[in-house]
């Protein structure tokens, strides 16, 4: 080819071809929008402009070597683990990426069976502390999965018996909290503020058992101003959205524990919407409660953020926007 030049790297075979670039080479274009050239496949071969320069060529060529090693331990490659990949080149973290898919960490199971692990090595810590610890904090952006491997994780507890009960709750500010003033009865009051949590519930569950597990009082699911002058035993309590939690709030919530029971806390402190003056329950918890055996907190960034490559840009230009 004219004006390209081949990389040393070649693919195996057809096959391994196909599941690196995709179907419609939707894999390869995420790699091309990433390295701002286009990259061919020819057959086996891999092809690159004749101007590209060695440190790149050395880059895309570490970049494929890798996405190799890992179909030797996944059958398909998404948009989305190529995105993961693309950061752990640029962190020069290849072989710990390997290591995940080597070494598959289960969250727990959808409900057609399908097997849900850790993709990032973040969620790897993350699961591995609420395996551990009584009490972790999942803190960092949209679009890392926090709050949905916290509530896969209970399911997966419940089901293997860890846990009776799963209790899910979140600070319902948009309705002043007391929710007192809204029509309907509870759960059509509650309903709106934890779709994100029935959302992975109906994932792992399915509706029918989700709903029945709540009729049951297996899963509850209740604003954060009910948890008040209780002591929850032998279960599994998430708090999601809990920037949005005043001091007096949090400190109500985590001293609710019991025994045989988690609890796993979750939230943004980049995106609080208390009233002005109030200060963050999970900004101060976070900063008083680090370094406490039993105690976990889990910092997300924007590096752990898999979701479109556009809410990627987006998350980043903003942060460049507030930091003015």
């Amino acid at each position: 080819m004219s004006n390209y030049k081949k990389l040393t790297i070649k693919f195996n075979n057809l096959e391994e071809c196909i599941a690196i670039i995709g179907a419609n080479d939707k894999n390869l274009n995420v790699i091309k929008d990433h390295f701002k050239f286009n990259i061919v496949t020819r057959g086996e071969e891999i092809y690159v402009p004749e101007d590209t320069n060695e440190e790149t060529v050395d880059e895309l060529t570490r970049l494929f070597k890798t996405l190799q090693e890992i179909l030797r331990y996944e059958t398909n490659l998404t948009v989305r683990d190529i995105i993961y990949a693309l950061k752990m080149l640029k962190l020069n973290q290849l072989d710990e990426l390997v290591t995940i898919y080597r070494n598959k960490i289960l969250v727990g199971k959808r409900v057609n069976g399908k097997s849900i692990y850790v993709k990032t090595l973040m969620q790897k810590t993350y699961v591995k502390a609420i395996e551990s610890c009584d009490l972790v904090f999942g803190v960092g952006p949209a679009g890392t999965g926090k709050t949905y491997i916290a509530v896969v994780k209970a399911v997966h507890m419940l089901k293997q018996q860890e846990i009776k009960k799963i209790i899910l709750t979140r600070p319902a500010v948009e309705a002043g909290e007391s929710l007192g003033f809204l029509p309907g009865d509870l759960k059509e009051k509650v309903d709106p503020y934890l779709r994100p949590l029935y959302d992975a519930l109906h994932d792992s569950l399915g509706v029918e058992q989700t709903e029945t597990l709540i009729e049951k009082g297996v899963i509850e699911i209740a604003p954060l101003a009910y948890m008040r002058g209780r002591t929850l035993e032998d279960a599994y309590v998430i708090l999601d959205e809990a920037q949005n939690t005043t001091e007096q709030q949090m400190k109500m919530f985590l001293t609710r524990l019991g025994f045989n029971s988690k609890m796993v806390v979750t939230g943004d402190i980049s995106q609080v919407d208390l009233r002005k003056g109030e200060r963050s329950g999970l900004k101060t918890a976070i900063t008083i409660l680090d370094n406490i055996k039993n105690i976990r907190i889990c910092n997300f960034n924007k590096q752990d953020v898999i979701r479109h490559p556009l809410v990627q840009e987006v998350i980043a230009r903003y942060e460049k926007h507030e930091d003015r």
